[in-house]
Protein backbone atom coordinates (compact mmCIF):
# COMPACT_ATOMS: atom_id res chain seq x y z
CA UNK A 1 0.00 0.00 0.00
CA UNK A 2 1.33 3.45 -0.92
CA UNK A 3 2.29 5.91 1.80
CA UNK A 4 0.36 9.10 2.54
CA UNK A 5 2.15 12.39 3.18
CA UNK A 6 0.47 15.59 4.32
CA UNK A 7 2.27 18.93 4.30
CA UNK A 8 0.73 21.93 6.04
CA UNK A 9 2.09 25.11 4.48
CA UNK A 10 3.02 25.95 0.89
CA UNK A 11 5.93 28.29 1.45
CA UNK A 12 9.36 27.34 0.14
CA UNK A 13 9.84 24.80 2.96
CA UNK A 14 6.55 22.99 2.33
CA UNK A 15 6.85 23.12 -1.44
CA UNK A 16 10.44 21.88 -1.34
CA UNK A 17 9.39 18.98 0.87
CA UNK A 18 6.49 18.07 -1.44
CA UNK A 19 8.77 18.03 -4.47
CA UNK A 20 11.37 15.94 -2.62
CA UNK A 21 8.80 13.41 -1.44
CA UNK A 22 7.28 13.09 -4.89
CA UNK A 23 10.68 12.44 -6.50
CA UNK A 24 11.61 9.87 -3.84
CA UNK A 25 8.24 8.10 -3.69
CA UNK A 26 6.45 8.30 -7.09
CA UNK A 27 3.49 6.23 -5.91
CA UNK A 28 2.81 8.12 -2.69
CA UNK A 29 -0.23 10.25 -1.93
CA UNK A 30 1.02 13.82 -1.35
CA UNK A 31 -1.27 16.60 -0.10
CA UNK A 32 -0.26 20.21 0.48
CA UNK A 33 -2.64 22.35 2.55
CA UNK A 34 -2.35 26.15 2.76
CA UNK A 35 -4.62 28.87 4.07
CA UNK A 36 -3.34 31.25 1.39
CA UNK A 37 -5.29 31.74 -1.81
CA UNK A 38 -2.34 31.32 -4.17
CA UNK A 39 0.39 28.78 -4.74
CA UNK A 40 4.07 29.26 -3.94
CA UNK A 41 5.55 32.66 -4.71
CA UNK A 42 8.93 34.25 -4.07
CA UNK A 43 8.91 36.01 -0.70
CA UNK A 44 12.25 37.59 -1.60
CA UNK A 45 10.82 39.34 -4.64
CA UNK A 46 7.57 40.62 -3.15
CA UNK A 47 9.47 43.57 -1.69
CA UNK A 48 10.60 44.55 -5.19
CA UNK A 49 6.99 44.27 -6.34
CA UNK A 50 5.86 46.50 -3.45
CA UNK A 51 8.53 49.05 -4.40
CA UNK A 52 6.94 49.26 -7.85
CA UNK A 53 10.07 47.86 -9.48
CA UNK A 54 8.72 44.48 -10.59
CA UNK A 55 5.50 43.22 -12.18
CA UNK A 56 3.55 40.48 -10.42
CA UNK A 57 4.32 37.67 -12.86
CA UNK A 58 7.97 36.96 -11.87
CA UNK A 59 6.99 36.79 -8.20
CA UNK A 60 4.96 33.60 -8.69
CA UNK A 61 6.99 30.38 -8.69
CA UNK A 62 4.38 27.64 -9.00
CA UNK A 63 0.88 27.75 -10.38
CA UNK A 64 -1.72 25.06 -9.59
CA UNK A 65 -0.76 23.18 -12.76
CA UNK A 66 2.72 22.57 -11.32
CA UNK A 67 1.16 20.53 -8.51
CA UNK A 68 -1.29 18.76 -10.81
CA UNK A 69 1.50 17.69 -13.15
CA UNK A 70 3.28 16.07 -10.19
CA UNK A 71 0.10 14.52 -8.80
CA UNK A 72 0.32 16.67 -5.67
CA UNK A 73 -3.06 17.49 -4.16
CA UNK A 74 -2.95 21.26 -3.46
CA UNK A 75 -5.64 22.61 -1.16
CA UNK A 76 -5.74 26.45 -1.21
CA UNK A 77 -7.77 28.63 1.18
CA UNK A 78 -7.86 25.74 3.64
CA UNK A 79 -7.38 26.33 7.35
CA UNK A 80 -6.21 23.42 9.50
CA UNK A 81 -8.06 23.38 12.81
CA UNK A 82 -6.59 20.38 14.61
CA UNK A 83 -4.06 17.58 14.27
CA UNK A 84 -4.85 14.23 15.88
CA UNK A 85 -1.39 12.72 16.25
CA UNK A 86 -2.68 9.43 17.67
CA UNK A 87 -5.08 8.86 14.78
CA UNK A 88 -2.64 10.39 12.26
CA UNK A 89 -5.31 12.82 11.02
CA UNK A 90 -5.43 16.46 9.95
CA UNK A 91 -8.78 18.23 10.32
CA UNK A 92 -9.75 21.39 8.40
CA UNK A 93 -12.26 24.19 8.85
CA UNK A 94 -14.44 22.68 6.11
CA UNK A 95 -14.78 19.41 8.02
CA UNK A 96 -12.41 17.47 5.77
CA UNK A 97 -10.06 14.90 7.29
CA UNK A 98 -6.70 13.97 5.76
CA UNK A 99 -5.03 10.81 7.00
CA UNK A 100 -1.25 10.70 6.97
CA UNK A 101 1.62 8.32 7.48
CA UNK A 102 4.02 11.25 7.77
CA UNK A 103 3.13 14.88 8.47
CA UNK A 104 5.18 18.03 7.90
CA UNK A 105 4.30 21.32 9.60
CA UNK A 106 5.67 24.29 7.65
CA UNK A 107 3.14 26.98 8.50
CA UNK A 108 5.54 29.82 9.30
CA UNK A 109 4.12 32.74 11.23
CA UNK A 110 1.86 35.75 11.27
CA UNK A 111 3.32 39.23 11.81
CA UNK A 112 3.17 40.35 15.43
CA UNK A 113 0.75 43.20 16.07
CA UNK A 114 2.01 46.29 17.85
CA UNK A 115 0.46 46.26 21.35
CA UNK A 116 -0.55 49.92 21.20
CA UNK A 117 -3.70 51.98 20.72
CA UNK A 118 -5.11 52.05 17.16
CA UNK A 119 -2.61 49.42 15.94
CA UNK A 120 -5.31 47.96 13.68
CA UNK A 121 -6.17 51.24 11.97
CA UNK A 122 -6.48 51.46 8.19
CA UNK A 123 -3.15 52.27 6.59
CA UNK A 124 -1.05 50.24 9.04
CA UNK A 125 0.57 47.34 7.19
CA UNK A 126 2.51 44.22 8.07
CA UNK A 127 4.70 42.65 5.41
CA UNK A 128 4.65 38.88 4.98
CA UNK A 129 2.46 37.66 2.12
CA UNK A 130 1.98 38.57 -1.53
CA UNK A 131 -1.43 39.90 -0.52
CA UNK A 132 0.31 42.18 2.00
CA UNK A 133 2.65 43.39 -0.75
CA UNK A 134 -0.24 44.36 -2.99
CA UNK A 135 -1.87 46.41 -0.23
CA UNK A 136 1.44 48.04 0.69
CA UNK A 137 2.17 48.98 -2.91
CA UNK A 138 -1.25 50.56 -3.31
CA UNK A 139 -1.22 52.50 -0.03
CA UNK A 140 2.40 53.65 -0.27
CA UNK A 141 1.81 54.73 -3.85
CA UNK A 142 -0.68 57.38 -2.75
CA UNK A 143 0.87 58.38 0.61
CA UNK A 144 3.02 61.46 1.12
CA UNK A 145 4.24 60.78 4.65
CA UNK A 146 4.93 57.50 6.36
CA UNK A 147 6.34 55.78 9.43
CA UNK A 148 8.23 52.49 9.66
CA UNK A 149 8.56 50.52 12.91
CA UNK A 150 10.88 47.58 13.46
CA UNK A 151 14.66 47.91 13.15
CA UNK A 152 15.34 44.57 11.53
CA UNK A 153 15.59 42.85 8.15
CA UNK A 154 11.87 43.11 7.37
CA UNK A 155 11.59 46.64 8.67
CA UNK A 156 14.25 47.90 6.33
CA UNK A 157 12.30 46.43 3.40
CA UNK A 158 9.37 48.64 4.41
CA UNK A 159 11.69 51.63 4.69
CA UNK A 160 13.07 50.95 1.22
CA UNK A 161 9.53 50.69 -0.16
CA UNK A 162 8.84 54.16 1.25
CA UNK A 163 11.97 55.47 -0.45
CA UNK A 164 11.08 53.87 -3.78
CA UNK A 165 7.50 55.17 -3.62
CA UNK A 166 8.63 58.73 -2.72
CA UNK A 167 7.04 58.57 0.72
CA UNK A 168 8.69 60.98 3.16
CA UNK A 169 9.17 58.57 6.06
CA UNK A 170 10.50 58.41 9.59
CA UNK A 171 12.01 55.08 10.66
CA UNK A 172 11.41 54.68 14.41
CA UNK A 173 14.02 52.50 16.14
CA UNK A 174 14.19 51.50 19.79
CA UNK A 175 17.97 51.58 20.13
CA UNK A 176 20.82 53.70 18.85
CA UNK A 177 21.08 51.99 15.47
CA UNK A 178 19.43 49.71 12.95
CA UNK A 179 19.64 45.95 13.72
CA UNK A 180 21.59 46.68 16.86
CA UNK A 181 21.99 43.00 17.73
CA UNK A 182 24.08 42.34 14.62
CA UNK A 183 25.69 45.71 13.81
CA UNK A 184 27.63 48.24 15.83
CA UNK A 185 26.78 51.90 15.33
CA UNK A 186 29.80 52.31 13.06
CA UNK A 187 28.50 49.69 10.64
CA UNK A 188 24.87 50.73 10.98
CA UNK A 189 25.70 54.34 10.15
CA UNK A 190 26.40 53.21 6.58
CA UNK A 191 22.80 52.01 6.42
CA UNK A 192 21.49 55.15 8.14
CA UNK A 193 23.16 57.41 5.58
CA UNK A 194 21.81 55.31 2.72
CA UNK A 195 18.28 55.55 4.16
CA UNK A 196 18.54 59.33 4.41
CA UNK A 197 19.56 59.51 0.76
CA UNK A 198 16.27 57.78 -0.07
CA UNK A 199 14.19 60.23 1.96
CA UNK A 200 13.84 57.99 5.02
CA UNK A 201 14.91 59.57 8.33
CA UNK A 202 16.10 57.22 11.10
CA UNK A 203 14.83 58.20 14.55
CA UNK A 204 16.76 56.53 17.38
CA UNK A 205 15.69 55.65 20.94
CA UNK A 206 12.13 55.83 19.71
CA UNK A 207 9.24 53.48 18.89
CA UNK A 208 5.47 53.82 19.03
CA UNK A 209 3.38 54.71 22.06
CA UNK A 210 0.14 55.00 20.06
CA UNK A 211 -1.28 55.87 16.68
CA UNK A 212 -3.68 58.69 15.88
CA UNK A 213 -6.49 58.23 13.36
CA UNK A 214 -8.77 60.48 11.36
CA UNK A 215 -12.57 60.47 11.47
CA UNK A 216 -12.69 57.54 9.04
CA UNK A 217 -10.40 55.33 11.10
CA UNK A 218 -7.34 55.76 8.87
CA UNK A 219 -3.98 56.27 10.53
CA UNK A 220 -2.86 59.91 10.57
CA UNK A 221 0.17 59.94 12.87
CA UNK A 222 2.42 57.92 15.14
CA UNK A 223 3.38 59.23 18.57
CA UNK A 224 6.53 57.79 20.12
CA UNK A 225 7.25 57.20 23.84
CA UNK A 226 9.07 60.54 23.97
CA UNK A 227 5.89 62.34 22.94
CA UNK A 228 7.18 63.19 19.47
CA UNK A 229 4.53 63.07 16.76
CA UNK A 230 5.10 61.93 13.18
CA UNK A 231 2.42 62.45 10.58
CA UNK A 232 1.77 59.38 8.44
CA UNK A 233 -0.94 57.98 6.22
CA UNK A 234 1.21 54.91 5.56
CA UNK A 235 2.70 52.83 8.36
CA UNK A 236 4.80 49.72 7.96
CA UNK A 237 5.36 47.57 11.06
CA UNK A 238 7.72 44.59 11.36
CA UNK A 239 8.38 43.65 14.97
CA UNK A 240 8.47 39.88 14.67
CA UNK A 241 6.34 36.80 14.00
CA UNK A 242 3.77 34.90 16.00
CA UNK A 243 4.16 31.30 14.89
CA UNK A 244 1.11 29.52 13.51
CA UNK A 245 0.80 26.64 15.96
CA UNK A 246 -2.73 27.04 17.36
CA UNK A 247 -3.97 23.93 15.54
CA UNK A 248 -1.30 21.84 17.31
CA UNK A 249 -2.49 22.56 20.85
CA UNK A 250 -3.96 19.06 21.27
CA UNK A 251 -0.67 17.37 20.40
CA UNK A 252 2.35 16.65 22.60
CA UNK A 253 4.70 18.63 20.36
CA UNK A 254 7.28 20.73 22.17
CA UNK A 255 6.46 24.27 21.11
CA UNK A 256 8.50 27.09 22.61
CA UNK A 257 8.95 30.10 20.33
CA UNK A 258 8.55 27.64 17.48
CA UNK A 259 8.40 23.87 17.09
CA UNK A 260 11.40 22.00 18.46
CA UNK A 261 13.10 19.62 16.03
CA UNK A 262 16.34 17.72 15.85
CA UNK A 263 18.88 18.09 13.04
CA UNK A 264 16.76 15.78 10.88
CA UNK A 265 13.67 18.03 11.21
CA UNK A 266 11.96 15.41 13.38
CA UNK A 267 9.79 16.66 16.22
CA UNK A 268 9.36 14.85 19.53
CA UNK A 269 6.14 13.24 18.20
CA UNK A 270 6.70 10.27 15.92
CA UNK A 271 5.87 10.79 12.23
CA UNK A 272 5.60 14.58 12.59
CA UNK A 273 8.28 16.81 11.11
CA UNK A 274 8.64 20.59 10.90
CA UNK A 275 10.56 22.93 8.60
CA UNK A 276 11.08 26.61 7.88
CA UNK A 277 10.68 29.72 10.04
CA UNK A 278 8.56 27.85 12.55
CA UNK A 279 11.35 25.52 13.69
CA UNK A 280 13.63 25.69 16.67
CA UNK A 281 16.06 23.16 15.23
CA UNK A 282 19.24 21.63 16.57
CA UNK A 283 22.03 23.41 14.68
CA UNK A 284 24.90 20.94 14.40
CA UNK A 285 27.37 23.73 13.55
CA UNK A 286 26.31 25.98 16.40
CA UNK A 287 25.96 23.10 18.84
CA UNK A 288 22.64 24.34 20.20
CA UNK A 289 19.05 25.06 19.25
CA UNK A 290 18.58 27.86 16.72
CA UNK A 291 16.06 29.51 14.42
CA UNK A 292 16.52 30.86 10.92
CA UNK A 293 13.98 32.43 8.59
CA UNK A 294 16.15 32.84 5.49
CA UNK A 295 14.73 31.56 2.19
CA UNK A 296 17.66 29.25 1.45
CA UNK A 297 17.56 27.77 4.93
CA UNK A 298 13.81 27.08 4.69
CA UNK A 299 14.22 25.46 1.28
CA UNK A 300 17.00 23.19 2.53
CA UNK A 301 15.04 22.28 5.66
CA UNK A 302 12.09 21.32 3.47
CA UNK A 303 14.30 19.13 1.32
CA UNK A 304 15.88 17.46 4.37
CA UNK A 305 12.45 16.91 5.92
CA UNK A 306 11.13 15.41 2.68
CA UNK A 307 14.01 12.95 2.43
CA UNK A 308 13.58 11.89 6.03
CA UNK A 309 9.78 11.57 5.72
CA UNK A 310 10.32 8.95 3.01
CA UNK A 311 12.93 7.16 5.13
CA UNK A 312 12.24 5.22 8.34
CA UNK A 313 11.61 7.42 11.38
CA UNK A 314 14.48 5.80 13.32
CA UNK A 315 16.90 5.88 10.38
CA UNK A 316 16.89 9.42 8.94
CA UNK A 317 18.51 9.80 5.54
CA UNK A 318 19.70 13.42 5.76
CA UNK A 319 20.99 15.97 8.27
CA UNK A 320 20.33 19.70 8.12
CA UNK A 321 23.75 21.32 8.14
CA UNK A 322 23.57 24.78 6.65
CA UNK A 323 25.14 28.24 6.79
CA UNK A 324 22.39 30.59 5.70
CA UNK A 325 22.65 33.90 3.84
CA UNK A 326 20.40 36.94 3.69
CA UNK A 327 20.96 39.77 1.21
CA UNK A 328 19.65 43.32 1.02
CA UNK A 329 19.65 44.95 -2.40
CA UNK A 330 18.02 48.30 -1.63
CA UNK A 331 21.16 50.45 -1.80
CA UNK A 332 24.02 51.31 -4.12
CA UNK A 333 26.22 48.90 -2.17
CA UNK A 334 25.53 45.22 -1.35
CA UNK A 335 24.69 43.90 2.11
CA UNK A 336 24.84 40.29 3.28
CA UNK A 337 24.44 38.55 6.61
CA UNK A 338 25.28 34.88 7.10
CA UNK A 339 24.92 32.25 9.77
CA UNK A 340 23.96 33.58 13.20
CA UNK A 341 25.34 37.14 13.33
CA UNK A 342 23.47 38.05 16.52
CA UNK A 343 24.92 35.18 18.58
CA UNK A 344 28.39 34.35 19.86
CA UNK A 345 30.70 35.32 22.69
CA UNK A 346 33.12 37.43 20.64
CA UNK A 347 33.10 39.63 17.54
CA UNK A 348 35.68 41.33 15.36
CA UNK A 349 34.85 44.17 12.99
CA UNK A 350 36.41 46.78 10.73
CA UNK A 351 35.30 49.69 8.58
CA UNK A 352 37.15 49.85 5.26
CA UNK A 353 35.45 52.83 3.62
CA UNK A 354 32.27 54.89 3.77
CA UNK A 355 30.36 51.95 2.28
CA UNK A 356 32.48 48.95 3.35
CA UNK A 357 32.32 47.26 6.74
CA UNK A 358 32.64 43.75 8.12
CA UNK A 359 31.76 42.05 11.36
CA UNK A 360 32.33 38.38 12.23
CA UNK A 361 30.62 36.63 15.15
CA UNK A 362 32.57 33.91 16.99
CA UNK A 363 31.47 31.27 19.50
CA UNK A 364 33.87 28.96 21.33
CA UNK A 365 36.62 29.98 18.91
CA UNK A 366 34.61 29.20 15.76
CA UNK A 367 33.00 31.48 13.18
CA UNK A 368 29.19 31.27 13.46
CA UNK A 369 28.00 34.27 11.46
CA UNK A 370 28.62 37.81 10.35
CA UNK A 371 27.64 40.83 8.32
CA UNK A 372 29.34 42.15 5.18
CA UNK A 373 28.61 45.59 3.76
CA UNK A 374 30.09 46.78 0.47
CA UNK A 375 32.49 43.92 -0.25
CA UNK A 376 30.89 40.46 -0.26
CA UNK A 377 33.92 38.60 -1.65
CA UNK A 378 34.98 37.19 1.77
CA UNK A 379 31.62 35.46 2.30
CA UNK A 380 32.67 32.14 0.74
CA UNK A 381 35.73 31.81 2.94
CA UNK A 382 33.90 32.87 6.09
CA UNK A 383 31.06 30.43 5.44
CA UNK A 384 33.56 27.65 4.78
CA UNK A 385 35.28 28.38 8.09
CA UNK A 386 31.87 28.12 9.77
CA UNK A 387 30.95 24.88 7.97
CA UNK A 388 34.32 23.29 8.72
CA UNK A 389 34.19 24.49 12.34
CA UNK A 390 37.76 25.76 12.13
CA UNK A 391 39.26 27.04 15.39
CA UNK A 392 40.24 30.67 14.77
CA UNK A 393 41.36 31.56 18.31
CA UNK A 394 44.42 33.75 18.23
CA UNK A 395 43.87 34.44 14.53
CA UNK A 396 40.76 36.60 14.72
CA UNK A 397 42.39 39.52 12.90
CA UNK A 398 42.85 37.31 9.83
CA UNK A 399 39.05 37.29 9.53
CA UNK A 400 39.24 40.98 8.67
CA UNK A 401 41.86 40.67 5.92
CA UNK A 402 40.67 42.00 2.56
CA UNK A 403 41.23 38.52 1.13
CA UNK A 404 40.76 35.55 3.46
CA UNK A 405 42.84 32.40 2.94
CA UNK A 406 41.04 29.47 4.54
CA UNK A 407 44.09 27.21 4.20
CA UNK A 408 46.06 29.62 6.36
CA UNK A 409 43.70 28.98 9.28
CA UNK A 410 43.69 25.24 8.72
CA UNK A 411 47.49 25.17 8.56
CA UNK A 412 47.78 26.92 11.92
CA UNK A 413 45.13 24.67 13.43
CA UNK A 414 47.04 21.57 12.30
CA UNK A 415 50.29 22.67 13.94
Amino acid sequence: MSSSYVIIGDGIAGSSAAETVREADPDASVTVITDEGEALYNRILIKEFAKGKLPAAPVSIHDPDWYAERDINLQLNTHVTTVDADAHEVHTHAGDVYEYDKLLVATGGTPTQLPVENANAEGIHHFWTFEDARAIKENAGRAEKGVVVGAGLLGIDLAAICGAQDVEAHYLMRGECWWRYALSKEGADIIHDALREKGVTPVFDSGVDHFETDDEGHVSAAVDPNGDRYEATFVGAAIGLDFNTEFLQDTDLVIENGIHTDEHMRTNVEDIYAAGDITQFHDVLLGERAQNGAWGSAKEQGSVAGQNMVADWDEPAETFEWVSSYSITHFDFPFLSFGHPTLGDNTVERKYSDTEWRRVAIKDGQVIGGVLIGDLAPQSALKQLARDQVDVRGQEELLLAESIDVDQFEAVEAE
